[in-house]
């Protein structure tokens, strides 16, 4: 991997560290500590709190068979927050008045929706893409390769996967939660399954097989039990 690039200190807030090519808008709130890599790019009234580290270069084990090639800039857009802690790495997307939250982590080559929010001490993996309005809670993991679709709601502890063959396959298959589903918390999600839209997972359910839309899932391994009720549903 290169070498990342030098940081500079900036008297613009306290401990602020910059890379080559970050520029500041006017508005911006910046915390202390914070640290902004080269080419990351900042919307207006951008909120970036203490200790946050914003366009993090890429780093891989010995055995990562994630992707190595070179990373676009970091963008941050107007209005979005990052909050205490949080890390974002290169070649991710932080939409309009989204929020990542204090310790949350967001790897590369994410792409997160307007006001979407990611959760205190979530995980969001590489090459996820999240929808606008997505509403992800205190603790979850959310897998490589998944796809979360627009006003998803994802309850504190919910685990998602990607591996079958823990760790001594090739394929790798993220999870997709179509529009206005449900994922209750603490419930686990196996490699490929499909969310249909506005259906509801149960907390502490295991889903091992996909879930038609509109419909209630229940227990372990999770099973049908009713249909989501039209006055739960979200407007179109």
């Amino acid at each position: 991997m290169p070498e990342p690039a030098a940081l500079h200190p900036s008297d613009r807030a306290p401990g602020l560290l910059i890379g080559e090519g970050v520029t500041l808008p006017y508005d911006a709130e910046i915390g202390g500590n914070v640290v902004i890599h080269a080419g990351t790019a900042i919307g207006a009234g951008v909120q970036i709190q203490d200790a946050a580290v914003l366009g993090k270069p890429l780093a891989l084990g010995a055995h990562s068979h994630a992707s190595r090639d070179p990373l676009p800039p970091l963008a941050v857009e107007d209005g979005a927050r990052i909050c205490a802690g949080a890390v974002v790495l290169a070649g991710s997307r932080i939409g309009a008045r989204a929020m990542v939250g204090d310790r949350a982590h967001v790897r590369e080559r994410v792409a997160i929706g307007a006001e979407t929010t990611i959760g205190t001490g979530s995980a969001v993996d590489n090459d996820v893409t999240i929808g606008a309005r997505v509403r992800v809670q205190t603790g979850c993991y959310l897998t490589a390769f998944s796809t979360i679709e627009d006003d998803v709601f994802v309850a504190p502890g919910v685990l998602t996967t990607n591996d079958n063959d823990a760790g001594r396959g090739d394929e790798l298959a993220g999870v997709v939660l179509r529009r206005a589903c449900r994922v209750g918390g603490g419930a686990v999600l196996l490699p490929g399954i499909e969310v249909g839209e506005e259906a509801f997972v149960a907390a502490g359910a295991v889903v091992t097989r996909d879930v038609p839309a509109r419909t209630l899932v229940v227990g372990i391994p999770a099973k049908p039990v009713r249909d989501v009720p039209e006055d739960e549903l979200l407007p179109r």
